[in-house]
């Protein structure tokens, strides 16, 4: 969207949303990949992925370039060999379930859930055109937590979860493949991970990992896109059978379960070294009106054992711990009509933050979510339509990027997007720290501390931007839907007079014949929110913010400044401040933040593809919110029981060791002191590596 984009700068992301619309088929459609949009969680992500995957569509990488016809499938398709893919979609079913404690109690459970997942297999053509194949494949149920539940019921002793991890299938497959389609039957082994958590009087709790097996039957279409690529309808229906387990003393749990599940995906055939195949590809000077890259995450933190006197509900623990997170994406990006372009991001999500995510202001990794997840979860996490109205005169490229389709575009110009997707995917962009997947992971120096921008949980919203794009400035607004609540999931649908307005000015310059941005943001939220001090007035609240919610308003501002020193050497800084007199809506315990760093490229060592960053953090709370802190009240990410009081002072640095254009290896290490404010604990260093890979 912005001129300039700095290749180092190729993810804008947020600590991870398309709200109900109606209009033009394409809005329609996003409404059905949005199954957390307010009114709309039962629906899953069929019909957008299939109008992405089955309109017209070439592909590219991310690195590499891979352009497919524009909208030309082959005159005759390869159906066999090795393919790989992705597919989303939504599963329905029952599930009945006894309880015995020994009292027994009978429940019956209908289930629901927009899922995604992987799929791999092999086929065989036959002269007759007879198609003879197997496939395996794992689907993961929706990030929302009721979406993961296959049955809750309960005893007067004891209640119970039946929770499911994932399912698969390893079936085979036999159908009729014309030149450019075929259609097949399949049948085979359907399993499933599920754990069963029990709760009893006194808190005691039991925990059971189980796998269930059953079989699958079903049938699909299957069509070509482009060379090397096929899109698909299926349907399963898969019986997992019975399954009985004992999750605690004297208690027996047994389940029977159905499912059936409706989904659509993008497959790609591998042709491997030696099998005498030419993989296809298009003339380079074609357009390409669609793109698919992908990237995958993995990054482990741990610490050791610190000071710490004393410890409340939201501290870090103080007993070493190590803990990891692990997310992957997909982003499928496509052109509707002249200047129109569809955006989506489905993603699986896995993993724990230190301490569940709490205890620090500036917390320790960037890829950690307010929610955990122990197996991978499907989130449909960005879904947007893009427009954008050139003014004519000079234009500019625009390169591949995961929320951006390569091509050329006036350098003046407007653009407006609508869907869902993080804030801080428009707003205070930074070439230098901006992306935990490849720079800094502290929250306090990838993205403005005392920004609380409007997100859900997994730091995504729904809302509506603009741009105004100059050669040396650019204006940007933009209006997002705000939680419900502190925290939470739901969004709070009273629109205009609930909701974040963001409003950005940025301005380009040349210092010393050197690039570099300045941004100044005003940010205001009209939320139904807590007030820190009214709670603090009563005593008879006894300290829960919850009871003191009203219509509020918060604000606050940030500037934010990158400078190149050199081609290969650049420094940043970032001042944030919100008037910390409500409770923390969707980011983090801090309402005043200064970041100062540098990242430094290695081509002085050999290695230009090497990159060193180098940054701190001062943050702080205002009056209101740390007597709130000191007298035991809970934050969002804080919270010890007492407080003695401190600015939080963090120190980050990281090695990126690039091993291949496409694979990045990080070490990265951070220095907290007076951890969630308190000079009592801590302090605390953390360290990470991250493994990272693109295509």
């Amino acid at each position: 969207m912005t001129a300039g984009v700095d290749p180092w700068s190729e993810y804008r992301h947020g600590p991870r949303r398309c709200g109900p619309m109606s209009g033009p088929p394409i809005v329609q459609v996003m409404r059905k990949l949005c199954p957390t949009a307010p009114d709309l969680k039962r629906l899953g992500g069929l019909a957008a992925l299939g109008t992405l995957a089955l309109g017209p569509l070439p592909a590219r990488a991310a690195d590499l370039p891979l352009k497919a016809p524009a909208l030309a499938p082959p005159a005759v398709f390869d159906w066999s060999g090795f393919y790989l893919g992705a597919h989303t979609g939504y599963a329905f079913g029952r599930a009945s379930t006894a309880l015995s404690d020994p009292a027994t109690t009978f429940a019956r459970h209908n289930i629901g859930s927009a899922i995604a997942g992987v799929q791999a297999g092999h086929n065989i053509v036959l002269p007759s055109r007879l198609l003879l194949g197997v496939e395996t494949d794992i689907t993961f149920p929706s990030y929302l937590q009721g979406n993961s539940i296959i049955a809750s019921l309960a005893t007067p002793n004891t209640s119970a979860v039946e929770q499911l991890d994932y399912a698969g299938t390893l079936r085979g497959r036999i159908g009729y493949a014309a030149p450019r389609w075929m259609v097949y039957a399949t049948a085979g082994l359907a399993f499933a991970g599920e754990r069963f958590l029990i709760t009893q009087p006194g808190g005691i709790q039991g925990k059971t990992l189980a796998v269930r097996t059953g079989w699958a039957a079903g049938a699909g279409v299957e069509v070509a896109i482009a060379p090397q690529w096929s899109a698909r309808f299926e349907y399963l229906y898969s019986d997992f059978g019975r399954t009985d387990v004992a999750p605690a003393a004297n208690t027996h749990l047994a389940t029977a379960m159905t499912m059936q599940t409706l989904r659509v995906g993008l497959n790609r055939k591998i042709d491997l070294p030696g099998s005498g195949k030419v993989a296809s590809t298009a003339d380079s000077h074609e357009p390409s009106n669609w793109e698919i890259s992908g990237q995958t995450t993995y990054l482990p933190q741990a610490y050791p054992s610190f000071r710490a006197p004393y410890s409340g509900p939201n501290s870090l623990s103080p007993a070493g711990q190590a803990k990891a997170t692990w997310s992957s994406s997909l982003f499928l990006n496509a052109h509707l009509w002249d200047g129109g372009e569809v955006y989506f991001n489905p993603e699986l999500l896995q993993g724990f933050g230190l301490s569940n995510t709490v205890g620090l202001g500036g917390f320790s990794n960037g890829e950690a979510q307010k929610s955990d997840f122990p197996t991978p979860r499907f989130n449909p996490s960005r879904l947007y339509l893009r427009q954008t109205f050139g003014f004519g005169g000079e234009q500019e490229t625009l390169e591949s990027g995961p929320n951006q389709l390569a091509g050329k575009a006036d350098v003046s110009r407007l653009t407006v997007q609508v869907g869902k997707f993080a804030v801080l995917d428009v707003f205070d962009n930074n070439s230098y720290a901006k992306d935990p997947r490849k720079d800094f992971m502290n929250w306090s120096i990838w993205a403005p501390g005392a920004f609380d921008y409007a997100a859900d949980r997994v730091g995504l919203t729904y809302g509506a931007t603009a741009e105004l794009n100059r050669k040396s400035w650019a204006l940007r607004a933009g209006y997002f839907l705000m939680d419900s609540k502190s925290d939470s999931n739901d969004f709070d649908m009273k629109l205009f007079r609930r909701g974040g307005y963001v409003a950005e000015l940025e301005e380009r310059y040349s210092l010393f014949g050197q690039p570099g941005k300045f941004r100044i943001i005003g940010w205001l939220n009209s939320a139904f929110s807590g007030s820190y001090r009214a709670t603090l007035d009563d005593p008879l609240l006894n300290l829960n913010i919850a009871q003191t919610r009203e219509g509020r308003i918060k604000y606050g501002y940030v500037f934010n400044v990158e400078q190149a020193i050199s081609e290969d050497i650049g420094v940043f800084g970032r001042w944030s401040w919100n008037d910390g007199k409500t409770e923390i809506m969707a980011f983090t315990d801090i309402d005043s933040s200064l970041a100062l760093g540098t990242s430094i490229k290695g081509k002085a060592w050999g290695r230009p593809d090497d990159v060193i960053g180098i940054a701190g953090a001062v943050n702080a709370l205002s009056r209101d919110h740390r007597d709130f802190i000191a007298a035991g009240g809970l934050g969002v990410l804080i919270g010890d029981g007492q407080l003695n009081y401190r600015q939080e002072q963090i120190v980050e640095a990281y090695y990126a060791l690039a091993l291949t254009k496409k694979i990045t290896l990080t070490a990265d290490y951070q220095y907290i002191r007076n951890p969630a404010y308190n000079a009592d604990r801590g302090p605390v260093s953390i360290f990470s590596g991250r493994l990272h890979g693109e295509f």
